[in-house]
Order: structure tokens, then C-alpha cells, then sequence
């Protein structure tokens, strides 16, 4: 059963994805554009090569010769992986499904105009004259997006036409990949968003998580909540919308599906056919099986017959507040453990820059317990931790 596993970004959710991995006695090749990334920290062996030079990326996978690769980010060459599948390696969850999420246009196209499902207005824009137009067509205020990024880089949301051509400078040069298009999206006025991490299997049915609530800063995730508050009729909404999205790209392992909650309408907003930033939550013991041993288990084929929530609990993300060149040090972890039912994470990235996620603080208590008052504990065990320079 062991397998060589090619992971493609080697950040903190490869990481926890890796640790799963290794527990269950595979081969992992971490691969990113940086040594010493989160992953590589734990896997059996590494690779420092530019992720978009498809050259490259193919004399890796000639060495190696991995069974399964698994893409972690979006920066990459996705169109080499239908050659590595029909090779018969095994690309997770499919190579349809990493070429349409790596791109909001294709994975919008598909969702709304060709499954018919719920979404935010939107017009894209390949110049500034193009987004103007669209920014009238769309109404203001609205959101501003590259074609291809994560993390929230490059977004901007403007209210007015003054901020048009900062938004195209913004969005155009800090997409990923080779895109200079944007996407000008209807800005939802909703009540919370929340991610439906959904299980696809091989000889099994498709399995849901308990949905998770979140919240952004500067387009990045910053806090996650497990169970989040949502009408029964809304859950089984997005878990249709997500059911059918998934089915339609193909392939098996966990995805982060995001959606808007309206007073009552449900909008699909994004998706990832990978574990999910905001599916750390997990971590903290809230279901019987965390969002990375889910992934792993799909991806081999192993059964998962149930997704159960076991407590609540909630993460929060801990941020760099400057630029560090040299390897981060980190204090107050001590007083953050003092804390109750308190676990902290810390992703051991070489470097960090302002509001870069360096760790990630965790709680929990018993299912029925207030979610808000969970949410304050966790904002102050991250609280406590800082990181530093080198002295």
C-alpha cells in the first residue's frame, strides 16, 4: 500500500497533509520555489525549482517518479499535469478539476453557466478601459480580483470610480501564473461566509464536514469557527451546490468549498480541490477524522464512512507583524498554553514578512457550547504569541 506522493507547495496545510501521510506509512516529495519550506521539514525528500517552468517540473516527476502528485498551491504549470495523468500517475483530485480551480474564470464559467449554480454577478477585464466597463456594468461597490492568486493577494474592493485604476495595477500584477485578466465581482451583502469542506471517495458516498465559519482581513483568511450558524434549508443548499461541483471536475480527496450566506440565498463563492486554509479548525479535535487524514484516506482509497462533530472549537491565525530575513523566533508561547483547552501550531517557515501566517493558535470545548465565547479565547492565545528576529 505505501505510495510515493508528490506534493507540489510545500506550506502549512502540505505540512499537516504530510504528517497524515507518514502516519500512515507513505513516501513524500515536497516540492516548492524555496528550501526549508514547512513541509519539506517533515517529507523524505525535497526540491527547490521554479513552480511555473514546466520544464522543470517534468524532470522532477521523471526523477522521482511518483504514484499520486498532490498540488498544494495555484503556481503552477497545471496544464503538465493531464500529461502525468494520462502517464497514469495519479494527479489529486483530477487534473480537470487542479487546471478549472487554479483559474476563477474557468471554475465561475463552470459553476454558473454551466451547472447553474448560485453565484455573485461578474464580468472580467483584460485592460483598464475593459474594467471600467465592467465596473459600470457591475455597480459599485464591488470586488476586484486577479484571474489566478490565494491568499487574498491582489484584491481589492472599490466604492467608488477613483479607485478603479489602483485596483486594475493591484490585481493585474499580483495574479499568479500568466493571467493579466481580472475578474470584477458584485459585492454580496451577506451575513457570513462559511467553507462546506466536502470528501469525495473513490467506492464511497460523497461526505460533508460540519460547516465551518470564517473571517478575512485583507482577502486572507484570520479566524475559523466549527460548527458554523446555518439554517438547515441553507446547509442542504450549499451542500447540493457543492456535491455538484465536485462531481463535475472529478476526482477524490477533501475540497474547500466557500460560500456566502445571505438572510436566506446561499451564493458559491470559491473552491479548492485541496485541504483548506480555514479547515485548521480541524486540528483541534472538532470531528472524529482532521481535514488532512480525510484528504490522505480519499486519496488512497481508504473508506471514510462518517464525518462526525465531536466538540466546537476555533482557530486564528498567528501574523508577522514586519519583515524578518532570517529564521523567526517566537515568544509567549508559555503564557498562550496557560490558557484553556489551548494548542499552538507553529509552521516553522525560514522567513517572514508583515501579516505573513506564521502559526496558528486552536481551542475547543463541548458541542454546545457558545461559539462567540470560544472565538475570544482563541483570539487570546494568538494574542500572546509574537514573532521575532534574531537577536
Amino acid at each position: 500500500m505505501k505510495r510515493k506522493i508528490m506534493l507540489l507547495g510545500s506550506g502549512e496545510l502540505g505540512k499537516e497533509f504530510t504528517i497524515a501521510a507518514k502516519r500512515l506509512g507513505q513516501s513524500v516529495v515536497a516540492v516548492d520555489s524555496y528550501n526549508d519550506a514547512p513541509a519539506m521539514q517533515v517529507t523524505d525528500e525535497r526540491e527547490v525549482i521554479n513552480m511555473l517552468d514546466g520544464n522543470s517540473l517534468d524532470r522532477i516527476v521523471e526523477k522521482h517518479k511518483p504514484g499520486i502528485i498532490v498540488p498544494e498551491i495555484e503556481a503552477i504549470r497545471t496544464e503538465r499535469l493531464y500529461e502525468y495523468e494520462q502517464k497514469g500517475i495519479q494527479v489529486v483530485p483530477s487534473a480537470k478539476a487542479a487546471n478549472f480551480t487554479m483559474n476563477r474564470k474557468a471554475i465561475r464559467d463552470l459553476a454558473s453557466k454551466e451547472l447553474g449554480i448560485k453565484t455573485a454577478g461578474y464580468f472580467y477585464a483584460s485592460s483598464l478601459q475593459q474594467l471600467k466597463d465592467s465596473v459600470k456594468n457591475i455597480g459599485l461597490p464591488c470586488v476586484i480580483k486577479p484571474l489566478m492568486s490565494s491568499s487574498g493577494k491582489g484584491q481589492s474592493m472599490i466604492r467608488s470610480e477613483s479607485e478603479i485604476e489602483f485596483a486594475w495595477s493591484n490585481a493585474s500584477s499580483k495574479g499568479r501564473g500568466d493571467y493579466e485578466e481580472v475578474i470584477a465581482e458584485e459585492f454580496i451583502k451577506f451575513e457570513s461566509e462559511i467553507t462546506l469542506l466536502t470528501l469525495t471517495q473513490k467506492n464511497g458516498k460523497t461526505l460533508f464536514c460540519p460547516p465551518i465559519g470564517h473571517r478575512q482581513e485583507r482577502g486572507d483568511y484570520q479566524e475559523s469557527w466549527q460548527p458554523a450558524l446555518i439554517s438547515d434549508e441553507q446547509l442542504l443548499s450549499a451542500q447540493s451546490m457543492a456535491k455538484k461541483v465536485t462531481a463535475s471536475l472529478t476526482g477524490y480527496g477533501i475540497w474547500g468549498v466557500e460560500f456566502f450566506l445571505g438572510e436566506k440565498e446561499v451564493y458559491f463563492s470559491e473552491l479548492s480541490p485541496r485541504p483548506h486554509d480555514t479547515g485548521m479548525v480541524t486540528l483541534s479535535g472538532t470531528q472524529n477524522f482532521n481535514q488532512f487524514e480525510l484528504h490522505l484516506r480519499a486519496i488512497l482509497g481508504l473508506p471514510v464512512n462518517e464525518i462526525t462533530l465531536e466538540r466546537s472549537g476555533a482557530s486564528a491565525v498567528i501574523l508577522s507583524e514586519k519583515e524578518i530575513s532570517s529564521q523567526p523566533e517566537y515568544t509567549g508561547i508559555e503564557e498562550a498554553l496557560k490558557i484553556k483547552n489551548s494548542d499552538v501550531k507553529i509552521f516553522g517557515k525560514p522567513s517572514a514578512r508583515e501579516y505573513r501566517r506564521m502559526g496558528v493558535a486552536l481551542t475547543w470545548d463541548e458541542k454546545d457550547s457558545g461559539i462567540n465565547e470560544i472565538r475570544k479565547r482563541v483570539k487570546n492565545i494568538a494574542d500572546c504569541v509574537k514573532v521575532n528576529g534574531n537577536k
